[in-house]
């Protein structure tokens, strides 16, 4: 599991460059976006990466790798969403949004520390097919979830779904990485 630790941690600083970067060409600009619209650019990310994985001819030359890492992005500014409610203008500085980016990936990273422990880390044994459909069916619960403003009867909220696709992203990463290595 140490291991496991190492390689989310590498993943993670990429995807928070990133972020890090974007904030600094548009601000939080993403302040504004209502939790439908960010599970909205969720999904769209999540089905290039599954037309991408069947289709036979690319004609947008990106990999699966930068959408994963829109689907960690994405998926952690809904949960800064979630946290502080939306804003009707952009109210994040850069030190805020990181801050706030790298609380939740804590509390992320110990979920995922915790079902790692408690499942064996079998999606080292996974297709990163079978972690693009698992984050499909996250979202379409989402968005169930959302028409029925953010209620449930037994199941788990919106926050620990946009966690578990934060984690599948990941997972999806390393494997990819571990994958291109092995060639």
């Amino acid at each position: 599991m140490q291991q496991t630790a190492q390689q989310y941690d590498a993943v993670i600083q990429k995807c928070r460059a990133l972020f890090s970067q974007k904030m600094q060409d548009y601000s939080s600009a993403w302040r504004i976006l209502r939790l439908p619209s960010l599970t909205d650019q969720i999904f769209i990310k999540a089905q290039r990466i599954r037309g991408l994985q069947e289709n036979q001819v690319q004609k947008v030359d990106e990999g699966e790798i930068p959408e994963f890492i829109g689907i960690i992005n994405y998926s952690v500014m809904a949960l800064i969403q979630l946290k502080k409610g939306v804003a009707q203008q952009p109210d994040l500085s850069l030190e805020q949004a990181l801050e706030v980016y790298d609380e939740q990936i804590a509390l992320t990273k110990q979920l995922m520390l915790n079902k790692n422990h408690d499942y064996g880390e079998a999606w080292r044994e996974m297709r990163v097919s079978s972690l693009t459909d698992l984050i499909l069916q996250k979202l379409l619960r989402v968005k169930q979830i959302e028409n029925n403003q953010g209620k449930t009867l037994v199941s788990e909220g919106i926050d620990a779904n946009y966690q578990d696709m934060v984690n599948y992203a990941v997972f999806a990463l390393i494997l990819l990485n571990f994958n291109q290595q092995k060639k």
